[in-house]
């Protein structure tokens, strides 16, 4: 009887290790899937972008947006990114007080202080932004401030421009970028 107590004590423990081995192998293979991030999706640049918004990291009060350009690949930072942002005002339209352009540090962080823009047109409050950094494909994407949020956290994730492999073809080629001249409309 002890002898195979004993046995069933070996056995446990033995599937014991087993698991934990298998824990921490599977733990290995996680986090090197967690490494890259998923690029921000694109949203539509709308009809009133214009380039060369002026350097300023405000343009209001009231709400408070940052976050971190980082990229796709491995999730580092990418420092000294360029970042458009235009909105509408609260008068509900655009106009050239709510536009930005704000360079991310030296760490990839950038930081915003706005109005909370209103909704208009059956479209809900949102912030545009445009980001253009060398070796990156660039990004327009929108942000959708919370109901009655003051904050958020908004991380901008770009797509490492590929090396020797064919553009592809759509927004990315049409991305306004300063001096670069409006693509042809079609």
């Amino acid at each position: 009887m002890n002898k195979s107590r004993n046995i069933a004590d070996n056995l446990k423990i033995l599937l014991c290790v087993c698991l934990s081995i298998l824990s921490i192998s599977l733990l290995g293979v996680g986090s090197a899937y967690a490494a890259a991030c998923a690029p921000t999706p694109w949203d539509e640049i709308g009809p009133f972008y214009r380039p060369n918004a002026p350097m300023r990291n405000s343009i209001g009060k009231g709400y408070l947006l940052s976050g971190t350009v980082r990229s796709s690949a491995d999730c580092s930072t990418i420092p000294n990114a360029r970042v458009e942002v235009w909105q509408t005002g609260p008068s509900g339209q655009y106009d050239d007080a709510h536009r930005a352009t704000i360079l991310a540090d030296k760490k990839g962080r950038y930081r915003l202080e706005t109005d909370p823009p209103p909704g208009y047109a059956r479209r809900p409050s949102h912030i545009h932004i445009l980001v253009d950094v060398k070796g990156f494909e660039g990004l327009v994407t929108q942000h959708y401030p919370k109901a009655g949020a003051k904050q958020a956290t908004f991380d901008l994730v770009l797509v490492p421009e590929s090396q020797g492999k064919p553009k592809p073809v759509g927004r990315v080629d049409d991305l306004v970028r300063p001096g670069k001249t409006q693509p042809a409309q079609r």
